[in-house]
């Protein structure tokens, strides 16, 4: 028998009950700044992720251009609740050395690496969120690309085994839990942007036909599903994320 319940399953159900407990927003000047940073850090990533060379670089010119004031303005003196985080400086040095490294691939025409570099940043905020009891879209956000990219590194081998689409098919239930808090907790400024419904929409859609394909037993739906998987929530993440 296939093992459904997975430690990565189980993992994702105690983080989303974590997140349940805690506050969907947070208010505090730190992460306000940071947010708002995150917006050409998003661009940068989307870029280095397309091999464009120059736009790779004034992208990463830009995000980095946007953190660098954000460090400045709270690296000495953090607000409540980061300030009771000794681990706070520590987190912007590593993030400035991940922005330093970036621009260095970048500029050595590694867009790959710099990308990937880049993604160090989103993980390094996120931890500093989570030490803090800190939430805010990105999150949720994050939570469902995390499941999405193994889900994707899962599937070739799973859809290779006899019973493997079964736990493919688990797997999917979890993105397509995900995917709909990508929905419910959404704030109001992005419910109210008439762009975010059917961006969203068509992530969840994508979901949905990878689950429909599975219950189908519907190999060849499946892969066609798979392949679709990524680009919705790569253009949600670029607009929202």
């Amino acid at each position: 028998m296939p093992r459904l319940i997975t430690p990565a399953l189980i993992a994702f159900a105690l983080a989303t009950l974590t997140a349940v407990a805690a506050p969907a927003h947070a208010a505090d000047p730190f992460t306000d700044a940071v947010q708002a940073a995150y917006e050409p850090y998003r661009v940068a990533l989307f870029r280095t992720n397309s091999q464009a060379q120059a736009e790779s670089e004034q992208a990463v010119a830009q995000a980095r251009k946007a953190w660098a004031a954000v460090a400045e303005r709270f690296r000495r003196q953090p607000p409540a609740p980061y300030d009771r985080d000794a681990r706070f400086a520590a987190s912007l040095a590593e993030i400035d050395t991940a922005y330093e490294t970036a621009a260095r691939q970048v500029g050595q025409r590694q867009l790959a690496e710099a990308h990937e570099t880049l993604e160090t940043v989103r993980d390094v905020l996120a931890a500093l969120r989570h030490r803090n009891q800190v939430i805010v879209y990105s999150d949720h956000m994050n939570a469902y690309h995390a499941e999405m990219e193994h889900l994707l590194g899962e599937a070739p081998k799973l859809l290779a085994q006899p019973q493997g689409a079964m736990e493919l098919l688990a797997r999917t239930g979890a993105l397509d839990y995900l995917a709909g808090r990508l929905e419910r907790e959404a704030p109001e400024t992005l419910r109210a942007d008439r762009e975010f419904a059917p961006l969203v929409a068509a992530v969840r859609q994508s979901v949905a036909a990878l689950k429909a394909a599975l219950v189908a037993g519907d190999g060849a739906a499946a892969q066609a599903a798979l392949g679709q998987i990524k680009k919705p929530y790569s253009q949600l993440f670029l607009k929202f994320g």
